[in-house]
């Protein structure tokens, strides 16, 4: 079974989300597209910015084109429409805007190569992936090309396919734990507590740090807790069980509170891309009962690895895969370079 049979009765809307740059976000996206062609599924296919030039307009290093079969969906910019090589029929005028233009929802008509582009906000993408399935798309598919993280908010789509390869270290044990690491944070638990969520889910409180003991809360002064750790270390108490931090969670957030009170207060953020702290400091923390909640998680897919790096080395196709599989349990894991 390949790869997009797995994951088409399961979802409607997939971001792929690279670990880095260069990770092989691109090339596991062109690996889905030829799955599709395959299989005469229909896809939708969008980006958070512009995608599908030849070459990296920030690194300058080659990049791997997207080539569209007939019956793609895809939104494209007014700018970019007369640079496609690909036949494009006009369905609709978006109201969606962008840096270059107005967004085109298009039907390939003869198959060739495009530049993709879609909005950055995920109100936006939601509203547009929605006309797009409207449009006769059966699977849409969102190109993180800006940002590579932020795309993986759980707001965006249903799940996300991870691009995860040899670009981030020389060390395959290093990639390995990176990646796990990455989908360990994606797949923290939701929190049940339905007075905590419905405190934070009141845009009047909850962009300050919020204490939580039984059913009373206790707003701070603080808009985030960054640089604040000996604050929310003093406003936690016997009875304290919740602490809400509304910005990122780094180190230095908690970096004065008491390890004993990890074991009695759990932390909840809004999602896991909040979190940024690396693997080893986690593991530490996990140690002394650090836990961390969350209003929604994000669901990973699928992981795509690339064993090759722009900077010469690679891994050993199998040795990768088979690291990788024990390392994410029964997520399916594909090596787009070698399966294509």
């Amino acid at each position: 079974m390949g790869l997009l049979e797995k994951l088409q009765d399961k979802y409607r809307t997939l971001s792929i989300v690279g670990m880095s740059k260069n990770a092989g976000k691109t090339t596991a996206l062109n690996y889905i597209i030829e799955e599709a062609m395959d299989e005469g599924v229909i896809l939708g296919i969008t980006s958070t910015g512009r995608d599908g030039e030849s070459v990296d307009l920030v690194t300058g290093t080659e990049k791997p084109k997207i080539f569209l079969d007939t019956g793609t969906i895809v939104s494209i910019p007014k700018q970019l429409y007369e640079l496609a090589d690909a036949g494009l029929e006009i369905l609709k005028m978006s109201k969606f805007s962008t840096a270059l233009g107005q967004l085109l929802l298009c039907r390939v008509a003869e198959s060739g190569y495009v530049q993709i582009a879609g909005p950055v906000s995920t109100a936006d993408h939601r509203e547009l992936c929605k006309e797009m399935l409207g449009l006769g798309a059966e699977l849409i598919l969102i190109d993180g090309a800006i940002d590579r993280k932020s795309i993986a908010a759980p707001e965006t789509s249903d799940a996300i396919i991870l691009a995860t390869g040899a670009v981030l270290s020389r060390s395959m044990n290093r990639v390995v734990d990176e990646t796990a690491h990455t989908i360990e944070l994606y797949s923290l638990p939701i929190i049940n507590n339905e007075f905590i969520r419905e405190t934070i889910e009141d845009k009047s409180k909850n962009d300050n740090v919020i204490i939580f003991s039984g059913n009373t809360m206790q707003q701070l002064d603080l808009k985030t807790g960054l640089g604040a750790s000996r604050f929310i270390d003093a406003a936690i108490e016997e009875k304290t069980d919740y602490v809400y931090i509304p910005g990122a969670l780094t180190n230095s957030v908690i970096a004065d509170i008491h390890p004993k009170k990890f074991k009695k207060v759990k932390f909840v953020l809004k999602d896991p891309t909040k979190i940024f702290i690396d693997s080893i400091r986690w593991g530490q923390l996990k140690k002394q009962g650090f836990c961390v909640e969350v209003l929604k998680n994000i669901k990973v897919a699928a992981v795509t690895v690339n064993p090759y790096a722009p900077l010469g080395y690679s891994f050993e196709h199998k040795a990768l895969i088979d690291a990788m599989k024990a390392a994410v349990g029964d997520i399916p894991v594909v090596d787009v370079k070698y399966d294509i």
